[in-house]
């Protein structure tokens, strides 16, 4: 009988190959199957879609550990159904994400977005049209997870006041008050600022519209690092253009690559990233802190310790 498979689904140093190996020796540590092997792979690091059916097809797997903290693009159902553990890279990116957010609040409060584009046409102008502080801000986090408490923890120090919103409203370490996401509407009226951090679920398809838009301040700003699909793009684009909100930020998309022809590349007041906010610094030793608990966890008790994720709620 073969031996039971790791299937690493990216490539990972030699040192952390060594450490599963030495917690797994009775597993096989594999970056690449054969159509034999595939019916092996018991536990999957990463998730590719050119595998998805044979991957659903085996009878060994029993747990998969994404790489990233969003889940939603996984088949979560047919896990449920074959009872599949699965965990995510939440809190990895924490740190990185927030320093984008940072960034691109002071890139526009202090008009470096403006002072790019007139580099660009090599044209001195200080006199810009748009000029503010961050400092003294209401800021509100739709999603107080990991990445939103480190924002909170980050962006305090600039002098904003940070308020949050979650399911139920339950407390959250960093933030002035927190409140229950079926009061998203009410709230957003006092914000300078709101920032997605959501995860793409049922509940949070599209909760980003019009309804929002329409009672947020002229001036305030809009920036979405959760997912593309909270957004709802063609009430955002209006509402960006009609200035019903002054600026928003966006690196995530319900398309992605963002079409050429897409509508939102022409407007003055957007900045488009591409997916990049989560890049992160030493990403393989963070990620393995992670992998190597729930390994050590999974081997000896069955059970995973950290980060895993209820297949019902999607997160």
């Amino acid at each position: 009988m073969s031996k039971p498979i790791i299937f690493l689904q990216r490539e990972f140093r030699t040192e952390f190959i060594e450490k599963i190996q030495a917690l797994a020796p009775d597993y096989l540590i594999k970056t690449a199957l054969s159509k034999d092997e595939v019916d092996h792979v018991a536990i999957s690091v990463g998730w590719k879609k050119e595998l998805n059916d044979a991957l659903l097809a085996s009878t060994q797997l029993k747990w998969v550990q994404s790489i990233s903290a969003g889940v939603d693009y996984l088949p979560l159902e047919q896990f449920s159904e074959r009872d599949v553990l699965l965990s995510n890279g939440s809190g990895i990116h924490a740190l990185s994400i927030s320093e984008h957010i940072i960034g691109t609040l002071l890139s526009y409060y202090r008009g470096l977005n403006q002072a790019v584009k007139y580099q660009e046409k090599k044209e001195w102008v200080a006199d810009f049209t748009h000029y503010d502080q961050l400092a003294g801000k209401n800021l509100l986090v739709v999603g107080t997870g990991h990445i939103g408490q480190q924002l909170s923890k980050s962006i305090r120090s600039l002098g904003v006041n940070v308020y949050g919103i979650n399911t139920t409203g339950h407390s959250a370490e960093g933030f002035i008050e927190t409140y229950s996401i079926k009061n998203l509407t009410k709230i957003v009226s006092d914000m300078d600022i709101v920032i997605g951090i959501l995860p793409g679920t049922a509940d949070t398809y599209h909760i980003f519209n019009s309804d929002v838009f329409d009672q947020m301040k002229s001036s305030a700003v809009f920036v979405n690092v959760g997912r593309g699909n909270t957004v709802h793009t063609k009430e955002l684009t209006t509402a960006l253009k009609k200035q019903q909100i002054a600026f928003a930020a966006l690196d995530v998309f319900e398309e992605e690559p963002l079409p050429k022809d897409s509508p939102l590349w022409e407007l003055d007041n957007l900045l488009i990233t591409p997916h990049i906010s989560g890049l992160t610094v030493d990403f393989q030793n963070k990620f393995m802190k992670i992998f190597l608990i729930n390994l050590k966890s999974y081997l000896e008790k069955n059970e995973l310790a950290v980060n895993q994720v209820n297949l019902k709620n999607g997160y």
